[in-house]
């Protein structure tokens, strides 16, 4: 970043909890970028971890690490990501959101959920950096999450690294073990989304769920689906997205990323 940039957008594929430990494909590609981070001044990040009735925007000062998960090894307990969080950006942050026609408001006891410390172990493994986070509507559709991403636009030319935590695919009933082989259906579905952010066809990506193959299979959800439809709306129609390889995990899990602006 230089006077004369933005800060990048990222989705990132957080995967398992258990990213934070084994960094895979994509957790050498993050830690690069964040390498790069010389002048961001925060990070947002959305999670499909924090669903709430309207939008929330966390104002913690000193967020705690939250282990939301069960039922994996003790040492991913023991992690914390000590960041402190950004009160003042995180309140423009609403104020955008409100005058973009969301309503919001502030949690001020929140803490940061896996979708952003895990992969923040990468990219920022210093913690150096302020972080806070923007909850997702349970309500919230592809349009109105392409509509949120918009909103957030402007912090960018104010140095804030907008981090769009998800999945490229997430159907938790199939996952097999790590090394199982992969299922073709998530890698045709992983390839669809990835041609199409590449071309930045917006539309097709809004209506993923009728255009893309195998989508109801790949997301029996859409919670992890949608930030990648904040990143685009947080992009710049003239940036380039930058695919991040990540590989496909426990046969079903596309770890595949995107950066803009990087």
């Amino acid at each position: 970043m230089t006077a004369h940039t933005t800060a990048p957008v990222l989705f990132v594929s957080h995967g398992a909890p258990t990213f934070a430990l084994e960094p895979g494909l994509l957790g050498p590609r993050l830690q690069a970028i964040g390498r790069s981070l010389t002048d961001v001044k925060a990070v947002l990040v959305v999670s499909p971890h924090w669903q709430t009735r309207d939008v929330a925007v966390m104002t913690t000062a000193q967020p705690e690490t939250v282990h939301d998960f069960g039922g994996f090894p003790a040492a991913l307990y023991e992690l914390q990501y000590p960041a402190s969080g950004a009160p003042d950006v995180a309140r423009e942050a609403a104020r955008l959101l409100t005058q973009a026609g969301f309503k919001t408001g502030l949690d001020e006891r929140r803490g940061l959920d896996h979708g952003a410390w895990v992969p923040l172990f990468h990219l920022l493994p210093q913690a150096d950096v302020p972080v806070f986070q923007v909850s997702m509507p349970v309500s919230l559709t592809t349009a109105e999450a392409y509509k949120l991403g918009q909103a957030l636009t402007p912090l960018r030319a104010q140095g804030v690294l907008i981090l769009a935590s998800g999945s490229m695919t997430h159907n938790l009933y199939e996952i097999r073990q790590p090394d199982a082989k992969v299922e073709p259906y998530a890698q045709e579905f992983a390839h669809w989304v990835r041609t199409a952010t590449l071309a930045n066809a917006v539309k097709p990506l809004v209506q993923y769920r009728t255009e893309a193959p195998h989508a109801q299979r790949a997301h029996p959800t859409e919670e992890h689906f949608l930030p990648l439809l904040v990143a685009l709306g947080a992009s710049d129609a003239t940036e380039q997205a930058q695919a991040l390889d990540g590989g496909i995990t426990h046969a079903v899990l596309s770890m595949d990323s995107f950066a803009w602006g990087v």
